[in-house]
Order: structure tokens, then C-alpha cells, then sequence
């Protein structure tokens, strides 16, 4: 009965209940309910298919194959990872929002139809909205109806993308949409409009280029748990359907280029490490984009790979800065330094999270950023090999090495706090220990990938341990000489420019203007109308009053001389 459900409706229909065991006891049972959640799941036989119909047409509400139980089972681990971590949080709304969120993002990797994913589409960008307002300003009130608006945006794509794509097709199926367009016969790989329309809705939610800025608007002011939330499930459900919709899509690599790195520029400079972290998120995002657009089994193993490994790590990383902020107040580089002294223990995991996305050998980056580079290779394709080796040097230096050492080492700030909560301390743990877990018995991942490869892919040979490791010292080294020369570029407390600014500051300032302009048109229009108005009215006053033509007294001869004038032009008119 069970497995005739979506897989995480366990949660969502669970957290409804939160409010019945009160403030105190809502976070274990969200625990609970996340816990439950995977143990059902677990048991979900693979290739499971449900399906049901609707108004004639058969939607496929649950399937489950390999790609699809490889993303549900890490968002499970994700959800679990997580409710540890707000164990401490007493807010009954955060625990409904947390869990409705990750439930429907696990029911929409596991859609298999266009409705039943939209509906947990919809769903993940509703819910995931009240851990931003949960923060109680109004600067993350604004950033949350931003937020909101721009994933509403991607949700009306995908619907209309839909029923665009059913008109041509008349298919609902969630599938790989790169074939023939409607109407044409060959083997022409293109797009038709309603697949086009998809691509969007998934390029918005994977953040894109130029669509990106909705994640560094809104993660950094989710509370220090609703965050790590957030960092686990929107983008990867878009990763996700965009392996399963548009494998082999060859814009795709160079939209992952860019996005791997347009934002290491601005990691550099941003001061805000909770904000280095989103635009670190974007940047881990294009490597998946980049293996989905070479849309070879292997790429498309080390997406899946990737995807799985950067949920956990970094999650962690978020734990780390989310506990920072919980004792000090404050993620802001300019503020911190020297809490190695007073967080030991969420320094040690920090550190094992930098690893980890900088790729270092042992821990969960290097065995799955690896197979991306090498399937690229595979495909001889040197120019984006080499700007993937860019682009992995760049993460060692604005996450691997800027994060722990600002937040904990550089400069002492002289601030002594508390370490983070126990349950704080545990969820990072947790996370900690897949890192490393997933670096070393990396088989156990590789089994789960959604191809089995013909020949075993093998990540720790001497010749890329030796490259990654030359790679990852030449960055630190880079680092310290630009330390030392005063060439890096200095913490400040500043406010870096993207491109949302142009429609949170130029699109409100252009709206302004063009509405001044409207009020002065408008304006003059009136004056001008108004004002001859008041001619008329003047020139008819001056011709009817006691004085005027009309109006005045007139002698009978005249009278009775208008009079013979109109009887002879009614008389003529008779006539003709």
C-alpha cells in the first residue's frame, strides 16, 4: 500500500501534524518523520511505476528507476542530515516548512508525468519561501518575495512548457525531450517550443546565467537551519530533471562553463561567507550542467556522482556558517577570525567540507568532480577540459581555503563563544562522515549511479592524484603569495554588484522615471485640454450672454427679417 504513494508524501502529509506535539517535541518529529520517510522508501522495489488517470489522460505519478533513487536517497539523507542539525529550533513553522519542502522535492525526482511533477515543483517553491521569512526582517522578507516570484516564474514555464509539448505530442510523459520537432521528419535533434519553455523552468530553478541571482539573494538570509535546507533540494531537483529531459544537449556544456566560472570573481570579492557559499553553490552547479550536456554515460554517472557528494558537503559547509552565525551574530568576513579557539569542533568539520568541494584526495569531491573531467577528456574535447581545471582551482581557493580560513584563522577577532549545540555538532558530524565515507569506499556510490559502466571507472590513479593534488597546492600557493603581496583583494564591508541589480535597482529606478514621464505627459495633456475647454466655454458665454449676438435683445424688424430668411430657405428646400 505504502509504494502506491508518492515516495516523500510521508512527510508532507506528516508535517500537518507538527503542530498537534507542540513547539517542543515538533523537531523530533520531524526527525521522525524524515526517518520514516527513507525506511519506506527503501523497500520501493526498482522500476517501480504508478499510475493513475485523470480526466482521460494516464499520469505517471510514481516512477522509480536508477536516476530517480539515486537523487530520492540522498534527499532523504539530506532531510535526515538536516532535522538533526534544527533539533535546537523551536519553531514549529520552520519544522512544517522543512519537511513539506523536502517531501515534495522527493515526490518530483520521482514524477513521471508533466502534472505530477508540476505540482511538487510549485509545492517545493512555496513551502521553501517560510525559511527565508522565517528570519523575521524585513530585508529577508523582501529577499523571500523576490525569491518567491522568480520560482512562481519557473513553475508558470514548466506549465505552459506542458501543455504546450501535450498539444504537440499529445504526451504528458516526463521523458527526454531532445528529438524531432513537431512536424518534421529526420534526425534532427532539436527543441520544439514547449521544450524550449521546460528548458527554461529548469534552467531558472538550476540558476543559470543571468537567472542565477534569486540564490545569492535569498540563501544568505534563510535562517542558519532553514539554510541548509534550502541548499540541498531546489537546484538539485533541477540538475535532476535536467539529466532526465535534456541529456546531450550541447549548449548545456557551455552554460555549465560559465556557470563554473562567472562566480569565482565574485566569491573573491563578497564578504559575506554565507553568500561566497551560494555563489560556490552555482559554481559546483556547472559541473553538473557541463556532464549533463556531454550526455555520456559516464558524464551523466559523475552528475549524479557530483550531485550526490555536493548535496552532503555542502550542507555542511552550510552547517558550519549557520552555526557561526548562531553563536556570533554574524557571517561577515570583516567580523570574524580566531573562533578555532572557542568552535573547535565546527572548525575540524568545516575544514573536511573545504576539502571535500576542493576536491582533495580521500574525501567525497575528488571521486566525483573527477568523473565529469575525465568523461570531457574522453571526448577530447581540451578547452573545456581545461576550463573544468580553471574552474577547480577557483573552488579551492573561495571555499576550500577562503571560508575556513577567514571564519576561523586569519586575524583574531577576539570574539570567545560558545561551541554549536550538540544536535548541531551531530548533524555536522553526520555529514562530516559521508565526506569522507563517500572518498574512501567509493565503490558504494558508484554502484548506485544510474549506468553501469562496461569498464570500472577508477579515480585514485597515480597520474590524477598527482594532477589534483599539484593542482590544489598551486592554488593554496597562489593564495598565500597574494596574501603576503597585499594583492588579494581585502575584506570589506561593501555591498558587491550583480546583475539583480538590474531589476532590484534599475528596473524599479526606470519604472520610476517612465511613470514621471506619464504624470507629465498627463499632466499637460489635462492643462492643454482644460484649457481649451474654457475657450469654448468663453467664446459661447461672450455669444450668449445679455450683450452677445445670440443672447441679446433683438428689434422686431430684424426679427421678422430672420424670419422671411428661414420661410425662403424652407421654401427653396421644399423645391428641390
Amino acid at each position: 500500500m505504502i509504494h502506491s504513494l508518492p515516495p516523500g508524501l510521508i512527510m508532507v502529509i506528516g508535517a500537518l501534524l507538527l503542530p498537534l506535539l507542540g513547539r517542543r517535541f515538533s523537531a523530533w518529529g520531524a526527525l521522525a518523520l524524515s526517518v520514516a520517510s527513507l525506511a519506506a522508501f527503501w523497500t520501493t522495489p526498482d522500476f517501480h511505476v504508478v499510475n493513475l488517470t485523470l480526466f482521460g489522460n494516464e499520469l505517471n505519478v510514481v516512477r522509480v528507476d536508477r536516476l530517480s533513487w539515486i537523487f530520492a536517497l540522498v534527499f532523504h539523507i539530506a532531510a535526515i542530515t538536516a532535522s538533526v542539525y534544527a533539533l535546537h529550533v523551536k519553531d514549529t513553522r520552520q519544522h512544517i516548512a522543512g519537511m513539506v519542502y523536502a517531501g515534495s522535492a522527493i515526490a518530483a525526482c520521482c514524477a513521471g508525468d508533466m502534472i505530477t511533477l508540476f505540482v511538487c515543483w510549485e509545492l517545493t517553491a512555496v513551502s521553501s519561501v517560510f525559511l527565508i521569512w522565517a528570519t523575521g526582517t524585513e530585508k529577508s522578507y523582501r529577499s523571500g518575495m523576490r525569491y518567491l516570484i522568480i520560482q512562481v516564474i519557473s513553475g508558470v514555464l514548466l506549465l505552459s512548457g506542458a501543455i504546450v509539448h501535450f498539444h504537440d505530442t499529445g504526451s504528458l510523459a516526463f521523458g527526454h525531450f531532445l528529438g524531432l520537432v513537431p512536424g518534421q521528419t529526420g534526425s534532427v535533434r532539436e527543441l520544439g517550443l514547449g521544450a524550449q519553455l521546460i528548458l527554461l523552468a529548469f534552467g531558472i530553478k538550476g540558476a543559470f546565467p543571468l537567472l542565477h541571482n534569486w540564490l545569492q539573494d535569498s540563501y544568505p538570509n534563510g535562517t542558519p537551519t532553514g539554510t541548509v535546507f534550502l541548499s540541498a533540494f531546489t537546484t538539485k531537483l533541477a540538475i535532476y530533471s535536467l539529466a532526465r529531459g535534456f541529456a546531450g544537449l550541447e549548449e548545456l556544456i557551455w552554460i555549465g562553463c560559465a556557470m563554473t566560472l562567472f562566480p569565482i570573481v565574485f566569491a573573491v570579492i563578497e564578504n559575506d561567507l554565507r553568500r561566497v557559499l551560494a555563489y560556490s553553490l552555482n559554481n559546483q552547479l556547472g559541473f553538473m550542467v557541463v556532464g549533463i550536456g556531454i550526455g555520456t554515460e559516464l558524464s551523466l554517472n559523475g552528475t549524479a556522482a557530483h550531485a550526490f557528494c555536493h548535496i552532503i558537503y555542502k550542507a555542511l559547509l552550510f552547517m558550519s556558517m549557520g552555526a557561526v552565525l548562531l553563536r556570533v551574530g554574524t557571517t561577515k568576513a570583516t567580523e570574524l577570525g580566531g573562533l578555532h579557539k572557542s568552535m573547535p569542533w565546527t572548525t575540524i568539520f568545516c575544514i573536511i567540507g573545504a576539502g571535500s568541494i576542493a576536491g582533495f584526495p580521500l574525501l567525497s569531491g575528488f571521486i566525483s568532480k573527477s568523473m565529469i573531467i575525465s568523461a570531457a577528456g574522453e571526448q577530447h574535447r581540451f578547452v573545456l577540459w581545461l576550463l573544468l581545471l580553471v574552474a577547480s582551482a577557483g573552488v579551492m581557493e573561495h571555499s576550500g581555503i577562503k571560508i575556513p580560513f577567514f571564519a576561523f584563522f586569519a586575524h583574531d577577532s577576539g570574539k570567545r563563544v560558545k561551541e554549536a549545540p550538540w544536535n548541531m555538532l551531530l548533524g555536522m558530524f553526520i555529514a562530516a562522515f559521508f565526506c569522507i565515507a563517500l572518498g574512501i569506499n567509493y565503490p558504494a556510490l558508484y554502484q548506485l549511479l544510474p549506468f553501469k559502466m562496461h569498464h570500472a571507472y577508477v579515480p585514485y590513479t597515480p597520474a590524477h592524484v598527482i594532477m589534483q593534488l599539484q593542482l590544489l597546492l598551486f592554488a593554496a600557493l597562489a593564495f598565500v603569495f597574494l596574501m603576503k603581496t597585499n594583492l588579494y583583494p581585502a575584506e570589506t564591508r561593501s555591498t558587491n554588484l550583480d546583475t539583480d541589480w538590474v531589476y532590484r535597482k534599475l528596473l524599479p529606478w526606470l519604472i520610476g522615471i517612465g511613470g514621471a514621464v506619464v504624470g507629465w505627459v498627463d499632466r499637460g495633456i489635462r492643462l492643454c485640454f482644460r484649457a481649451m475647454l474654457g475657450g469654448v466655454f468663453d467664446r459661447f458665454q461672450r455669444l450668449f450672454n445679455d450683450r452677445g449676438a445670440l443672447g441679446g435683445t433683438w428689434s422686431t424688424s430684424l426679427m421678422a427679417f430672420w424670419a422671411a430668411i428661414l420661410l425662403g430657405v424652407c421654401l427653396l428646400l421644399y423645391y428641390f
